[in-house]
């Protein structure tokens, strides 16, 4: 939206924002449909299936992913769908294959941080700033994102409570360790930062 457009829905009420809403859905889908391929994303990925022919195997298809763009679709015919990527992909972790006749592309993107509006650049746009992304379970998290995640759970939790963080709570634990080290030092005025 761009800013005048912006203006105008927060001006609606809460009612008028919801029929808004489900109208633009609604061309959304209408549009999405018109694709020749169906698309999903998350933040590090960008899936597209395309139904092909019954008996279609790898060597019936041209299938092309570069940086930039993309095409596929059956050898020796137009292709299904060709065009500059809406931001680059990384080529070496990107691919394809053909099983029960659908063609997936999975295409990992160079900036995983960031959703995209549409796959291919001169097709119909989603609105992101409406995508709400599915929640996740830590147990869908690989160990190192875990334990991230946990910490930073844990460290909201204790300021909330007015307790210290986990930083804090180890550089307590270190100073303690050194004060039984070095009896013959005051540290009792010692603030930590």
């Amino acid at each position: 939206m761009t800013p005048d457009e912006q203006k105008v829905y927060d001006a609606l009420t809460p009612t008028e924002q919801a029929s808004f809403d489900a109208a633009a859905r609604d061309k959304e889908a209408a549009e999405q449909a018109t694709l020749p391929y169906k698309w999903t994303q998350d933040l590090a990925t960008v899936t597209l299936t395309l139904d092909v022919p019954t008996g279609t195997r790898a060597k019936d298809l041209a299938v092309e992913l570069k940086r930039t763009a993309i095409k596929g679709g059956l050898k020796g015919k137009e292709p299904a769908f060709s065009g500059s990527l809406f931001a680059p992909i990384k080529e070496e972790d990107s691919t394809w294959s053909i099983a029960d006749s659908i063609l997936t592309l999975e295409l990992y993107k160079s900036n995983d941080q960031q959703w995209w509006p549409h796959v291919l650049t001169h097709h119909p746009k989603l609105d992101t700033t409406k995508l709400t992304p599915e929640n996740s379970k830590l147990s869908d998290l690989d160990g190192e994102m875990r334990g991230v995640v946990e910490k930073m759970m844990f460290d909201n939790q204790q300021k909330q409570m007015g307790k210290p963080t986990s930083d804090e709570l180890k550089k307590q634990e270190a100073l303690k360790n050194f004060a039984k080290m070095h009896p013959e030092m005051d540290l009792s005025k010692v603030q930590m930062s």
